[in-house]
């Protein structure tokens, strides 16, 4: 048994959520899901509750000097807040993938085989800035039996503080037990405890910048489920529609500069015609542009572009250009600069949208359409904990089915070996 005494700042939370953990691996689905009916009703009446204690987490963030696009994050408004309520009620349509036969067989000895899926247990997520990761970790460990752990930024600590009571008070008074989800202190050391509670905590999953993955893979003796950068490249193609690659080039980049799913760097060929016009649709949209000497050539306001440029996620109104020679020298770009987070192509060229789709390696591929799409909600699997760029256990958004384990249930009739 683990030492509790070990876990001063975690360790009354990691407990209550293992007892959890028993009781939600064998909730019946209708019970999980009216709770999540339950809590999702709950926000959307305490909105106002909830947004006093973001105002003070977003001025606060403010004074400090925080970047406008973790402001943005960090921001919640009534609409926002019944967009993380609806996403609870949309779990409620999703299959609970808990008891879900992933194979089966008879035996030749007529032993019957079945892989089913259970839930993983306890599950840590450690996050930055955005409290509607705080929701949507809730219901979505909830819908797949596991209790939660969350450790929030000390930025959002307050709205998190307000969420998770308004979390809480909804789901017990729906019969949910008491440690279904806890919220973990903010500091430093409560990240240090969480990843050393092995035995206590069965995954963790970190979801934020860099610095934050690098120390939770380089320090956690829990397993964990890495999530990445967002390092996300536009490839178009000699062969791609003019009409086509404006639209998605400009989603891609424009339609919400703060997330993973943002594109970084556009990557043109040499012999597509119309990079002026992409570039000065870019420019006009207020992206500045950091570029390679072709590119700075198709337009005067492209700045000169370094290896900075082609390594940074900006999360901003910032994007780095390259006109390549061909489709292989764009997928040696990728391979070098990408996080293996989202890769896109345009392209008319079947020839060379297989042998994109085939060559770059990336969570999702995108062919004729925006980065932005990489997102648990758009692939229709609801609400997801965050896009998983390792390939072990899963891969892309990690939504149900990716926060279930499996276990091997063997029925034979008196069988001995």
């Amino acid at each position: 048994m683990f030492d509790v005494t070990e876990l001063p700042l975690i360790g009354g939370a990691a407990l209550r959520a293992r007892s959890a953990a028993r009781v939600l691996r064998t909730l019946p689905t209708d019970a999980k899901d009216g709770a999540l009916v339950a809590m999702a009703e709950a926000l959307v009446e305490r909105t106002d509750e909830i947004l006093a204690a973001n105002a003070s987490d977003v001025e606060a963030a403010r004074a400090d000097g925080t970047p406008e696009s973790v402001l943005d994050r960090l921001r919640l408004d009534a609409g926002r807040i019944e967009g993380v309520a609806a996403a609870l009620r949309q779990l409620v349509a999703l299959p609970d993938p808990v008891g879900d036969v992933v194979r089966g067989s008879r035996l030749p000895n007529g032993l019957e085989l079945r892989q089913v899926r259970v839930p993983l247990g306890v599950v840590g997520i450690i996050y930055e800035a955005r409290p509607n990761v705080t929701v949507d970790a809730a219901g979505l460990c909830l819908k797949s039996g596991n209790a939660a752990l969350l450790r929030g930024s000390a930025s959002a600590f307050g709205t998190n503080t307000a969420l998770i009571a308004v979390l809480t008070d909804a789901g017990e008074k729906a019969g949910l037990p008491a440690g279904f989800v806890e919220l973990l202190p903010a500091d430093r050391a409560s990240v240090g405890e969480l990843l050393g509670a092995r035995g206590l905590v069965d995954v963790v999953i970190p979801r934020g910048g860099a610095s934050l993955i690098q120390r939770v893979v380089r320090e956690s003796r829990v397993p964990v489920i890495e999530t990445g950068e967002g390092n996300c490249h536009v490839y178009v193609d000699a062969s791609a529609d003019p009409a086509i690659a404006e639209s998605v080039v400009l989603n891609s980049k424009t339609h919400r500069v703060s997330v993973c799913n943002s594109a970084e760097t556009l990557l043109v060929h040499r012999d597509y015609p119309h990079l002026p016009r992409l570039l000065a649709a870019l420019a006009g949209s207020g992206v500045a542009l950091h570029g390679d000497d072709a590119s700075r050539a198709a337009h005067d306001d492209v700045v000169p572009a370094t290896d900075e440029d082609w390594a940074t996620e900006y999360l901003s109104m910032d994007m780095a250009v390259r006109v390549v020679d061909d489709l292989p020298q764009a997928l040696d770009h990728i391979a070098r600069w990408t996080t293996g987070h989202t890769e896109a192509i345009v392209a008319d060229s079947a020839t060379a949208i297989a042998a994109f789709t085939a060559g770059v390696d990336a969570a999702a591929v995108l062919v004729n359409a925006s980065t932005r799409f990489t997102d648990g909600g758009e692939f229709g699997f609801g609400a997801e904990i965050g896009i998983s760029t390792q390939k072990l256990h899963a891969r892309g958004p990690l939504g149900l089915p990716e926060l279930t384990s499996t276990t091997y249930v063997v029925t034979g009739r008196g069988h001995v070996r």
